[in-house]
Parts: structure tokens; sequence; C-alpha cells
């Protein structure tokens, strides 16, 4: 890290405000929640930057098409993709059998429309984006502040507290944001997903996103993936994005939804069904009559939770839903303008997929006998119908009892979905109960919170004693202060509408059992208190001793009045660059420091590696890199690697996050890591399935990479997880034979062969990994995925390396032809 201060352009000598001094001091009374009641259609929108180069696009289709053959059937994932393709001969016809084999084999070069970033992982993107040297972004971008605000006692009282504690960090994302033209969502703006979808999504987008849930916005057709922050800088930096073709699994829809049954129920089956691996390498596409009857923003919620299943993303075709919800969020030309393309001839028809298009394979939902579930605990694919729940509890002896119900959050904080719960909520409340639990609520976005304030909704669950966070992510990804008597490693059980459920996530209990389901389902069980319960077939007995039954929820899809647009201040700061805005990173700041970049592969194999540690089962990316109260960190890469694999379970030992020597010495994995890195000592990591499945958190790539790690070697990875890896330079490769697992222990010195070769010939050949162990050497095969372009970033020191160098060539170039037109 560097030790001085960087001031990115010139002092300006009436700098614009930062947030915190523009809107801080307005805050502490009511969260400065001045509501515009009234609905504004006129509210000021750049729709230009808001919608898809339709033009562009479809004549790229229509290129596409004469490469392929005009008779090849596309799916709807495959016609937006390949239209955001830089040159659709290259990558669909290399390796790719004359484009007869394009799933699995090509590596697509994609130009996205667009690029989001959260706040914990947009100041990474940013340090990175600004080491490049560019003055602005080459796509529209924006930056959302939602994972920073801790949830505890109410909105009033936690956004203040946490605008004020991480005064530093919003105000570097503001000022970046200002100086290179990136739009600034602040705190309490709301969600990125929600504030994606109701401002930016549209269909025919294609779109990267740092955050692993930005699939969201496939609800409304867009082609949204969840990367890393070097990924996003490729496309901030207007380099190629590339993507190892996936394969397309389609899902039909049949039916409609009735009585309980929710979006939600939709993906916690489907989630079921393929596990947390059983996406990998596709993407989901929904079709059939079904997809008729699902309203947008439930449409967001399956696409959100696609995720789960390590799929690319997930997508919807167009739909007449769509129409009312872009008019309902001030895009009616954008509506316009995809409905015409819609109803266009195939041949020219970029939001259809092709009537005899071919999936990799079909799953069919019919969603007219498809009943709620509840999925958990401790991962999201072991799902259960809510009939057999309370069997399973019993004989699983699951706790009886949960502590707390949570709903909203990015994946069910819809009109639709609170105004479902809220119907639930009259109805208990007419009968005179009150929830027997906690029962907390977060609106996605300001946009929606104003909307529910101004209906009623948000009194309706504050009189009946519900807590309404913040428009933020709060106790989802684990900024959740709990005031309830549960002590950590105690076994309880809570309830919530999110959208993962790993050990430890929301309260940093690992024996918190998260049980996920749809809000409806969650705020109906509040009022039983048991795990047990079954709102369909069980009733409660009321004060006067009357059983008291719910009626399945009703809802509204849109507000009959419009949406309210809310607290003015919430809205974004134009996305206009200002070279005159100043950049401060403080030198001795604990929450940014500027980067140094890693240095090259060695002119030679790694002859010297050491096995670090070897990690038993499960291990995400919060795993490596845990999230809580570590996020305060996430711009200052020294202070966060501290928590590097402090998750992971030892495969020889059991122990967590206790790592061994040679010589025997006991400590935790992280400082294990810098004694090495100390000693000049390079390692790897060996693992088991699925290794950085979860959040989309490059830090997990970055930590490892900054303590001396090269090789991660594990049984499986998960796509996101795998990429960033090869973006900081570190090589992923799986075992050729996962049985080899057994034959690795910790602290095995390792050696490379063929690597390097690999490395240089752009990805073609095969490594060996050639272990000692007690005088004899053992030889371990590998397979790997490495594509020339990633070649490259391995080489160099890492994809960050590569770009600051084409960017200063650009910057030369842009100079030299200045001066000739002078």
């Amino acid at each position: 890290m560097r030790a001085q201060a960087m001031q990115v352009g010139q002092s300006a000598n009436c700098r614009s405000h930062l947030y915190t001094s523009l809107r801080l001091s307005r805050v502490p009374s009511r969260r400065c929640l001045a509501t515009t009641h009234d609905v504004s259609p006129q509210r000021s929108v750049d729709i230009a930057s808001r919608t898809p180069p339709y033009h562009k696009l479809v004549k790229k289709l229509e290129e596409v098409r004469r490469v392929l053959g005009s008779s090849r059937q596309l799916t709807l994932a495959e016609k937006i993709l390949y239209s955001h393709l830089d040159k659709p001969e290259e990558s669909l016809l290399s390796n790719t059998n004359n484009g007869r084999d394009i799933w699995g084999k090509a590596n697509l070069k994609l130009k996205p429309d667009r690029v989001a970033m959260q706040d914990a992982s947009a100041q990474m993107a940013l340090l990175q984006f600004m080491s490049c040297g560019l003055p602005s972004t080459a796509v529209p971008a924006s930056i959302h502040c939602d994972h920073m605000i801790v949830g505890e006692k109410g909105a009033d009282t936690d956004l203040p507290r946490s605008i004020t504690g991480n005064k530093e960090v919003f105000d570097f994302l503001e000022s970046a944001g200002k100086k290179y033209g990136i739009e600034f969502w602040p705190p309490g703006a709301g969600i990125i997903h929600q504030s994606v979808l109701e401002n930016y999504s549209a269909p025919g987008l294609m779109m990267l996103g740092t955050d692993s849930h930005t699939p969201n916005a496939g609800g409304l057709g867009a082609i949204a993936i969840g990367v890393g922050g070097a990924d996003a800088v490729d496309a901030l930096v207007d380099a190629p994005w590339e993507l190892k073709a996936p394969k397309i699994l389609g899902v039909r829809l049949e039916g409609e939804l009735s009585g309980w049954a929710s979006p939600k129920d939709v993906i916690l089956s489907l989630v079921g069904q393929l596990t947390v691996r059983g996406g990998t390498g596709y993407i989901i596409e929904y079709f059939g009559p079904g997809v008729q009857s699902l309203s947008c923003t439930g449409m967001g919620t399956i696409c959100n939770m696609g995720a789960e299943v390590g799929a690319t993303t997930s997508i919807f075709p167009f739909s007449p839903a769509h129409v009312p919800y872009l008019e309902a969020t001030h895009r009616g030309p954008i509506a316009q303008a995809a409905s015409k393309i819609a109803s266009s001839p195939m041949q020219r028809n970029l939001l259809r997929a092709d009537p005899e298009a071919d999936y990799d394979k079909v799953i069919t939902i019919n969603l007219s006998t498809l009943e709620p579930h509840i999925n958990g605990p401790f991962t999201p694919d072991l799902s259960t119908p809510l009939s057999k729940f309370k069997s399973v509890v019993e004989e699983k002896d699951w706790p009886r009892t949960f502590g707390a119900g949570l709903i909203g959050s990015c994946t069910n904080s819809s009109y639709e979905d609170m105004t479902r719960s809220e119907e639930l909520v009259k109805q208990a409340s007419a009968a005179g109960l009150s929830p027997k639990v906690e029962f907390f609520i977060t609106p996605g976005s300001e946009q929606i919170r104003a909307t529910l304030e101004r209906d009623n909704t948000l009194s309706t669950f504050s009189s009946a004693g519900g807590i309404v966070l913040a428009n933020a992510c709060g106790p989802c990804i684990g900024q959740w202060k709990r005031t309830d008597e549960v002590k950590k490693g105690e076994d309880n059980a809570i309830l919530t509408s999110y959208n993962r459920n790993f050990p430890g996530r929301n309260d940093g209990n690992r024996k918190t059992m998260n049980f996920l389901a749809s809000p409806e389902l969650i705020t109906a069980m509040t009022y039983s208190g048991s795990t047990t319960f079954n709102p369909i077939t069980d009733s409660i007995p009321t004060p006067s001793g009357t059983p008291f039954k719910f009626s399945p929820p009703k809802g509204s899809y849109l507000p009959s009045a419009g949406f309210a647009d809310g607290n003015p201040d919430f809205q974004p700061t134009p996305g206009v660059p200002d070279p005159n805005v100043e950049v401060i990173v403080d030198p001795n700041s604990t929450r940014l420091a500027l980067l140094d970049p890693f240095p090259e592969f060695p002119n030679s194999e790694l002859t010297s590696l050491r096995v670090l540690y070897k990690v038993k089962g499960q291990c995400t990316t919060d795993t490596i890199s845990a999230a809580g109260p570590w996020l305060k960190y996430k711009g200052h890469l020294p202070n966060i690697s501290e928590n590097t694999l402090i998750g992971a379970v030892n495969a020889d030992t059991d122990e967590v996050n206790v790592a061994y020597d040679v010589d025997g010495t006991k400590s935790s994995i992280p400082e294990l890591a810098k004694r090495w890195k100390e000693q000049g000592l390079e390692w790897l990591v060996v693992a088991e399935h699925n290794y950085g499945e979860g959040s989309a958190r490059e830090h997990a790539a970055l930590q490892p990479r900054y303590l001396g790690g090269r090789v991660i070697l594990a049984k499986s990875f998960a796509r996101i997880h795998e990429t960033n890896l090869k973006k900081q330079g570190i090589v992923p490769l799986t075992f050729a034979n996962e049985a080899d697992y057994d034959l690795l222990n910790a602290c095995d010195e390792v050696a490379t062969r063929g690597l390097l070769d690999v490395l240089r010939s752009g990805g073609k050949g095969e490594v060996e990994l050639a272990v000692k162990k007690d005088g004899d050497e053992k030889v371990i095969k590998t397979t790997h995925t490495l594509s020339e372009d990633q070649c490259a970033f391995v080489l160099a020191g890492s994809a960050l390396n590569v770009l600051a160098v084409n960017a200063r060539e650009q910057m030369e170039e842009i100079t030299r032809a200045n001066e000739l037109s002078d």
C-alpha cells in the first residue's frame, strides 16, 4: 500500500459538498423522511443514459445471424448476450466447431452497457479504476450505499449512526463518483438491486454488478451478471469483458400462482431441485405461459435467487407486466421502444426467444400446484414444502420456536411483497393478535418506503409492533445487532425472506438457523412464534379464546396512486464527470488504502509452494472473507486481510481458523499466511467442492493474493470466484481425480509442472503438481479453465496490471491525436 494521500485532479475553488456535509446535518430528527406524497411523473430522469442501445443491438443481432446462419434458433439469453459481443465472428467461431458448439467452449468478449456497484465492493473497484488513470468511465455507472448500514433499533436511529461511522468511506465514494461521472446513491436511498430494477434495468440491457445478486435485474428482461470489482473495471475502461459461454437451462412455467404461493416459492422449489452447484455454467431462462401471470418484481425475486444455484444469471422474456412497471418508474419511452422490438419479426426480435430454440435441459414448474416452501437451515438449497415442514422440524430436532421474523431485503421488498404482508397483519390485528417474536421490515428503496408510508402500510406494521429498518441490506448481509438474549454459540432459529442463509451470515452466530421463505409466510408465522405453524391449516387462539385462522394474502402489484419519490436528498448525483473534484485518501486511514500492483509471475515454475491450509467441507466467500464488522475495511486491503479464511474448517483437525506451521506452531490462518509472506514463502490452499460459493466478494481473491497465495486447488469452483482468482493472478486448479484430495496435507511442499508453458501458450496444455511427502514425490494431475486473456492476467500479476498499461497507451494516443489536431 502506498503511504501517501492521493489527490486526483485539482482542488475546486467551490467544491460541491460531499454527502455527509450536504445531507448528514438534515438526518437526525426523522431520517430526513420529508416524503413527497404526491406522484411526481415529471421527475427528471436521464432516459438516454438508461435506455439500452437498441438500434446498435438489433444491428449486432443481424451480424450474429449472419455468422451463425439465419436458420439458427437462438434463446433469449443468447440473443442479448451475443448482441453485446465486441467481435461476434471471433468469439462465436473460435474453438467452437465453426459455431456448432458454443456453450461451454467459446470465450465471449462482451461490451456491457452499464455497471452498478454497492458501497462495500465499490471501494476496491474504484481504487482499481483510479489506478488506470482515465478521466471518466466508458459506460454509465452507479454506486449504491446499502451494505454498510447496521440494522438494530430502526431506521431513525440506525441510519444517522451508520452514516457517521462510515463518513470517510461515503465521502470517498461520492467524490470519486463526481469526478468520474458515476451516479452516487447515498445511504438510505435503497438496496442496489431494488434501485437498479426501479431505475436502470431494461429489456435487452447487459449490465455488470459488483454483487452476486445482480441477476435480480433479469426480472425486467436484462442480462445482469454479478462480478468482482476487477471485472467491473473492464467495462469501466472499455475493455472487452470475457465470459465462458454459458449453457442455457430453460425453466418452463405453466399455470398461475394462487393462495399462499408466491414468486419466492418458484425459486425456493427450483433451488431445491438444482442444489447450490446445479446452475454453475448456466444461464437460467424462464419461458412458457406461466410467465404472463407474474409481476415484474416477482420475476426479479426469482432471478435474484438464481445466484444460490451458481447460475451465471437468470432472465425473463419481455412481458406485458414490464410495461406498467416501466411507466410507473418514469421510463415510459423505454417501455415503448421495448414493446416495438418485442413485437417485431423474430429475425430482428431481441427480446423473445426463437420459437424452436433449444435449451441444454428443461425443467417444468406448474404454478397452479406449487405450494409454499421453506428452505434451510445453513444452506439455501435444503427445500421443504410447507405441508411437510412440521414433520421435518420434529425429525431433525430443529428449534420448535424462532426468535425473529425479518421481511424485505433485495429479494423481497417490492410494493407487492409488502402489501401482501400488510394484509395479513391487518387480519391478525383485527382479531386482537400481536406478533409473538420480533418483527423487522426492510423497505428496498426510498421510493418503496415513501409509497408505503403514504399508503399507511408502514403504520400498519409499526402499530403491530414491527420495527422498520433503513432502506439497506442490514441483517441480510450480517449488518445486524441483535437485541434479544440469544448468545453466540446458542442454537436458535430465525425466519427471513432473504436469499442466503449460510452459517453465521446474519448475526455472526454459526448456530443461528435461518429458514428462508416468502415475506407473507414469515409474517403469518410471527404471530405463532412456532416453526411448526402452518397458516394454511392451523389456527391461533385469540385473547377472547376464539381460534383465528389466516385467509390467503392479497396485495397490489403497483400502487394505485403511483410511486412516491420520497426524500429528494436520496436522489443520485448526476452522472457527469467533473475533473476539478478532488479525491483524497488519508495516508493514515484504517478504512482506505491505495493499491500497489501485484508482482508479475516469475520466469519459472512455482517450485517452493506450501499448503497453507486444507479446507474441509463448504467454503463460501463468507468463509474466506467474512462480512459483518469486517465490511468497514473493504477499502483497506492490509486490514481486511486479517480475516482471511477465518471461517474455514481444518480438514486434519476439524478446528476452525486454526493452522499449524511446519514446526507445529499453532496460529490463526491469517497469522500463518503473514508469517510465510514475511519469510518469502508462497502458498496454496486445498479445498473441496464449490469453493468460493456465495457473494461476489473479490476480496476473497484479493486477500489470499496479498498474503502470498498463488494457487487454489479444489474439487470444483463457484463461477464468480474462479474468475476473481484469475483476475488477481491466482491460479485456480481442479483435481483431475477428486480422490487425490486425500493425498495432501497442510505444510506439504508442492511444485508446479507445466504451468509456465500453459500461461505462455494462452491456456494450452495441462498442469501437474509434484508433492513431496516423507521423502517421496506424488504427482497430482489437475485441470484448468484458463483462457488466453486470463493467462495474460496471471503472467502480468493481475488483470489490473494489464488494464493499467492499456489505459496509459489509450491516453497517450488521445494526447497525440489532440496534438495533431491542434
